[in-house]
């Protein structure tokens, strides 16, 4: 096994395989999910911060077999932070990773973890959400534009309730929407406003959205998937990679680009892989920044 010794931040770490393909159709190799991750490190790490990582692992590249890894690897090195989660069950404890600095990130990132996926609440409070999240998922033949179309319409429903909400690409063919509170709530109380809010939406369009889970009613149809609002539910973080044919990532956009996007029909000017990431950083900066420390106050459940 080739592998090359660095140093990152004083911490020595052994890169191997860094020649592999792990992207097939774009020809990008370990060493290229490396370096992207090396170089969107200073907007990606508060992101990840403080949260519990579970590792998508993909050690033949995207086209393989992958397996997801909760507890920590035995063999982390001994600066690999750790975050100690109650099971789903509440027997005993897991200890995730947490990734707080570069070297850590790429530690991950050399286990062909692709995929960087969190929980919505910090080891601050384990049972505290930062933020309440939607997912957008579209069944085909519903697609990208369709996600980004109800985005659109659950930012105006937030509007009312006086909650600014941030999009971001998933990576694939949805949209992911953060409400960032970052005060007290728990949550069972983001749980139910955002099914609420599902369920008023499907209400109101019964013919292109869903809020029920069965994947046999999602077909032509985009499912509000509003149970990501839960202890044990990680979402993809912001400027993680996906594991799709091309290196996509889950990008952060403006409102302007989705409402260009659906005007122009345009799909694609939602779709952003790891060097167009680093152009829209370097010019942008940081688009979901403000979400780390936005306060708001979720109201009551709407009423259906």
């Amino acid at each position: 096994m080739k592998a090359t010794e660095v140093t990152i931040d004083g911490q020595k770490l052994r890169l191997t395989n860094l020649d592999k393909v792990l992207y097939p159709e774009a020809g990008f190799t370990k060493g290229q999910v490396l370096d992207y991750y090396r170089r969107i490190a200073p907007v990606l790490l508060p992101h990840l911060a403080g949260r519990a990582l579970t590792l998508k692992r993909y050690p033949d590249g995207v086209g393989g077999m992958h397996f997801y890894e909760k507890r920590c690897p035995p063999y982390r090195p001994e600066w690999v932070q750790l975050h100690s989660v109650p099971r789903e069950g509440g027997d005993g404890t897991i200890d995730y990773c947490v990734i707080e600095d570069l070297a850590t990130l790429i530690w991950v990132a050399n286990l062909a973890s692709i995929e960087l996926h969190v929980l919505m609440s910090t080891r601050k409070d384990y049972h505290r959400p930062t933020t309440m999240v939607f997912d957008f998922d579209p069944g085909p033949p519903a697609g990208l534009l369709d996600a980004a179309r109800v985005a659109l319409r659950v930012r105006d429903m937030l509007k009312e309730f006086d909650l600014e909400a941030f999009p971001k690409t998933s990576g694939g063919k949805g949209i992911h929407l953060y409400v960032p509170l970052n005060t007290p709530v728990t949550y069972a109380e983001t749980g139910e406003f955002a099914h609420a809010l599902a369920q008023l939406l499907e209400k109101e369009q019964p013919t292109k959205i869903v809020s029920k889970m069965s994947k046999s009613l999602r077909k032509g149809k985009v499912f509000v998937d509003w149970s990501q609002n839960a202890e044990h539910k990680t979402t993809v973080a912001p400027y993680s990679l996906r594991a799709r044919p091309r290196p996509t990532v889950s990008t952060p956009v403006t409102w302007e680009e989705i409402e260009t996007a659906v005007q122009k029909k345009k799909a694609d000017l939602l779709v952003f892989e790891a060097d167009d990431v680093l152009k829209r950083v370097e010019k942008l900066g940081d688009l979901m920044a403000p979400a780390l420390k936005l306060k708001q106050r979720l109201p009551m459940v709407p009423a259906e």
